[in-house]
């Protein structure tokens, strides 16, 4: 997996957990939520296409 790709998950893991605690930070669950959804596409992307360099 690309290591960018990974950041970006453990960023929205971490915006959940802290949108999940405040709910004066209630945006920051949706943040993480939308970034999330966009790290599972850009996964599944790269996952139907396959590796036809290899």
């Amino acid at each position: 997996m690309n290591i960018a790709l990974i950041i970006i998950i453990v960023i929205a893991i971490v915006l959940a957990i802290v949108g999940g605690l405040s709910s004066a930070l209630n945006w920051l669950l949706w943040v993480a939520i939308i970034v999330g959804v966009i790290a599972l596409i850009a996964f599944l992307f790269r996952v139907i296409s396959g590796n036809r360099r290899a």
